[in-house]
């Protein structure tokens, strides 16, 4: 299906790269708002001169430096300079899931276990690619998986620290870090320094004029027809502009009643919260007070967007940590990670 909307973020991250790398860029926002969309339409509109190296963490497993390591690099059997096998598949792709490297550099590199030893073999590899005309971009998504890892002290004030080389220091590379856990962004700008090295991109749900096009556009593409305003309207006063959820919705509508759709999905997003509840209930979990969920949640009775102050900072992490409150550090806001989790919230407290 065609891509929907997003012009403004394309054209600022299109802008970034136009420029020599200077700073690390955050892009946020709440889960499902279409961060990894964006990001792989951007690459869609890259041409040649442009490297992209693309690190998924989304579905991987990581609790030691191994694994981290292993998302870096994708391993090959052939025998040949690191070098040479890096400009041999660049001519073919500018897009790479990982720093191609020998088995047996790797190998090596594994069994050293310093990050410093790691970060010098990719830059290497970067300004190689410089020296051919080409201009790296690195590319984390998820990156909140590598949290709780440490080695050698925290690896997210290495990681940053090495990133903080590769743009502010040696304007080598672009940096590009996906993430919807804004706690996390906040924990990686304090514990690695970042003060006037970072810059924001927020990749938000859309606002409801864009939402009611995105439906026009779902209907003609996925239905073959126009829904009336007030379907329209319904479809919003349920799920906002959460792009994931609208699209469900169209799927759906293939084969059931609106409104049939619209209340399962809510039933189901009640049903998830009143089950979060009931286990903070039983026990305490993770230090967080029943009592505190509940005040917290009562400011979303009448409220969509919160300061993130008048609620303290454990019953803070644990909601959004569950999905349940996206932060959004630069305002200072707490607010419903959708519409959905809004009307389970207002249905059920």
């Amino acid at each position: 299906m065609k891509f929907f909307n997003r012009e403004k973020e394309i054209r600022e991250i299109l802008s970034i790269l136009e420029f020599e790398p200077n700073f690390i860029y955050f892009i946020y926002g709440p889960i499902n708002s279409g961060k990894t969309a964006l990001i792989n339409e951007v690459i869609n509109k890259l041409d040649e001169k442009y490297v992209v190296f693309y690190f998924d963490l989304r579905e991987i497993f990581i609790s030691k430096y191994e694994d981290f390591i292993e998302v870096l690099f994708e391993e090959y059997e052939e025998d040949k300079d690191p070098i040479e096998l890096v400009k041999s598949l660049v001519k073919d792709s500018s897009v790479l899931f990982g720093i191609p490297t020998p088995k047996n550099t790797l190998e090596n590199l594994l069994s050293k276990k310093k990050p410093k030893n790691v970060f010098k073999y990719i830059t290497n590899i970067l300004l190689e690619l410089r020296k051919e005309g080409k201009q790296p971009i690195i590319i984390l998504d998820e990156l909140q998986k590598i949290g709780d890892l440490k080695i050698n002290s925290f690896l997210i004030y290495e990681l940053f620290n090495y990133f903080i080389s590769l743009t502010k220091h040696k304007h080598l590379c672009h940096v590009f870090c996906l993430s919807s856990d804004s706690l996390f962004i906040e924990k990686v700008y304090s514990e690695a320094m970042l003060e006037d090295r970072v810059d924001y991109i927020l990749v938000d749900d859309f606002d409801k004029e864009t939402a009611l096009r995105f439906m026009d556009f779902l209907a003609k593409n996925i239905l073959n027809k126009k829904l009336s305003n007030e379907e329209k309207e319904l479809i919003y006063s349920y799920v906002g502009g959460k792009p994931v959820l609208i699209i469900k919705v169209f799927n759906k509508l293939k084969y059931k009643d609106l409104n049939e759709i619209l209340d399962f999905m809510l039933k189901d997003e009640c049903s998830k919260l009143k089950r979060l509840l009931a286990r903070v209930k039983i026990r305490k979990i993770g230090g967080v007070e029943y009592e505190n969920i509940i005040n917290a949640l009562k400011l979303f009775k009448e409220n969509y967007i919160v300061d993130e102050y008048i609620v303290d900072e454990d019953t803070k992490e644990y909601l959004i940590k569950k999905n349940i409150l996206f932060l959004d550090p630069i305002e200072s806001t707490l607010r419903p990670q959708s519409y959905l989790v809004w009307n389970a919230i207002k249905k059920i407290i």
